[in-house]
């Protein structure tokens, strides 16, 4: 048996966006479709084709993520190089851009299943790539437009007050300073 005062919980709910009421189920269509897909392969060719597939989507999307990221460093690296205090910076280099988006292409090859394996090389496409920077970053702009001013601070306590966990701890906030001397006692905490 416990004492005290139950926790108080929120009347309503707050209610699920529909990114989290609809991704566990994207996700988990896009894997049977996936192994669906394996199969109907396998009937078709055999089994140690598919192997074979899965292999080599493996060992293309880390030739692809490292060689992303191997350019992403050297730009990084020329960029620091050429800074020089109080010299503007200089215009962006045509290659300097895709990296991240190559690394998704690569990493969706890397994901066993035929169906990434083929959105893995359409990401490695230059227009593909292209159209998905922009649109991304429309995407981005107008979250940023859209979001209230603040500090992340604010963003902490407007999250709690959404969601908080209700406990609350009595208590009693003692200081000791080295220059206060006590004046009397203190009456007993009774509860």
């Amino acid at each position: 048996m416990t004492t005290g005062a139950q926790t108080p919980r929120s009347p309503a709910r707050p209610p699920r966006s529909r990114l989290r009421t609809f991704l566990p189920l994207g996700v988990a269509a896009w894997l049977v479709l996936e192994i669906w897909l394996l199969v109907v392969v396998a009937g078709a060719s055999s089994g140690f084709v598919v192997f074979l597939l899965l292999v080599a989507g493996v060992v293309l999307g880390s030739v692809v993520i490292k060689a992303a990221g191997r350019r992403a460093f050297r730009n990084l690296t020329e960029t620091l190089n050429q800074q020089q205090p109080g010299t503007p910076p200089e215009a962006a280099r045509p290659n300097s851009e895709g990296n991240g988006l190559m690394m998704l292409g690569g990493l969706l090859l890397i994901l066993p299943g035929l169906i990434s394996d083929a959105l893995g090389l359409v990401m490695l496409l230059p227009p593909v790539q292209k159209a998905v920077s922009r649109y991304a970053q429309r995407t981005f702009e107008r979250r940023l437009r859209d979001a209230s001013p603040g500090t992340l601070g604010d963003a902490f306590r407007q999250a709690r007050m959404q969601r908080p966990d209700g406990k609350v701890v009595q208590g009693e906030v003692i200081r000791d300073d080295p220059d206060d001397t006590p004046q009397d006692p203190r009456p007993p905490l009774t509860r």
